[in-house]
């Protein structure tokens, strides 16, 4: 039996407000023997939501906590909880953050070091794992000479949060604005732009076998923002973070977490850069754990905007996942219907993908439905 608490508030910056919603993405994660901590709001949604997974032939968790204090994570060993972030993204103080590292101390700790782009760079090298040219600074009055980069390149803060902290500059005037927008005592970075054919999410998982590859999927990126990921993809190219993840294991990590990795097409063949590590859950793990169970050979996730602001009002008459053809719409981070989107889960071919979008559209259409 397992605790879920994806709660994010504490996590994540809430600036279009909603954040409070994503906690219902652990219902589709959860077995029926687990309990799950969703944030009281989405209990208006939730008899809906159980009537979608239950045609859908998904079962999971009915015992359902209305609160996401992470007092109640107090009651199970770490082996038995499964949260977003395990550990702090601004305020190591915070009451969650003091209770998840008396918890487990070596998984809080590798979060805290990995969630550092800073440190995943450093890791990197150490261990022989490719990565685009990158410089690294404690803070910004260390910056130097700025005609000395390459440019076009990225400045990003160490520690950021879903694509804030980070610009892309064309030239040295760009790269003073950005790093004059950084807090004086931040640790950031400057990396160098690749070309890059597509960006990869490989996600890992450690299970009572040790750190297990789970799937490589193919994001879709709105900016430096993700927007979904598609699978399956040709690209398998694990052996370049495998000794990372490794090294992860070897110190504490427990749970989900994954890589972002860079394809770059040259003259001589293909080269991977890892990007940067996702020591937590993150857009693709839900979809992925979600198809897995779902038995999905091939999908896609992607995120609607709607003017509606129930589940009862979304009709998916004819678009629901059948568990037979394994095709249809899964919804995925069903409770920010509140706030005006969901993501779900596309699955089948490239081609019923794109025409279950399509018919979303059409179907849709009295909600000025835009799908990003």
């Amino acid at each position: 039996m397992k605790i879920f608490n994806h709660d994010i508030m504490m996590s994540t910056l809430d600036k279009n407000g909603g954040i409070h919603l994503f906690s219902g993405r652990a219902a589709g994660l959860s077995s029926p023997t687990d309990k799950v901590q969703l944030h009281p709001d989405l209990a208006v949604d939730w008899p809906e939501l159980k009537d979608h997974y239950a045609r859908i032939g998904l079962e999971h968790s009915q015992d359902i906590i209305w609160n996401v204090d992470f007092e109640e994570l107090n009651q199970h060993s770490s082996d038995d909880v499964s949260v977003y972030f395990f550990g702090h993204a601004f305020d190591q103080e915070q009451t969650c953050a003091k209770l998840l590292r008396q918890l487990d101390s070596s998984w809080y700790n590798v979060v805290e070091y990995m969630n550092s782009k800073n440190n995943f760079v450093e890791l990197a090298h150490k261990l022989n794992v490719p990565v685009p040219p990158t410089e690294c600074f404690a803070n910004r009055n260390r910056l130097g000479n700025l005609e000395a980069f390459a440019y076009p390149c990225y400045v990003k803060l160490a520690v950021s949060d879903h694509g804030v902290g980070i610009f892309r500059c064309e030239n040295s005037a760009d790269l003073l604005n950005a790093v004059e927008q950084f807090p004086k005592g931040k640790p950031f970075q400057v990396q160098t732009e690749i070309q890059a054919s597509a960006f990869l999410n490989l996600q890992y998982r450690v299970t009572s076998e040790g750190v297990t590859r789970s799937l490589v999927s193919e994001q879709i990126l709105d900016g430096c923002v993700h927007g979904g990921n598609r699978y399956p993809t040709l690209h398998q190219p694990w052996h370049v973070v495998d000794p990372m993840a490794q090294w992860m294991f070897e110190n504490g990590m427990k749970g989900t977490f994954g890589f972002d990795v860079a394809v770059v097409e040259g003259a001589t063949g293909t080269e991977y850069l890892a990007i940067e590590c996702n020591p937590r859950y993150n857009g693709s793990s839900y979809p992925t754990e979600i198809a897995e169970r779902l038995g999905v050979p091939g999908w896609c996730s992607e995120t609607l905007h709607t003017d509606y602001r129930c589940l009862a009002d979304l009709d998916l008459e004819g678009l629901e996942f059948d568990p037979v053809t394994k095709t249809g719409v899964v919804l995925v981070n069903w409770g920010t219907v509140q706030a005006g989107k969901v993501t779900v889960l596309l699955a089948g071919s490239p081609v019923q993908q794109a025409n279950l979008s399509n018919r979303m559209r059409h179907q849709w259409s009295r909600q000025t439905v835009s799908i990003s």
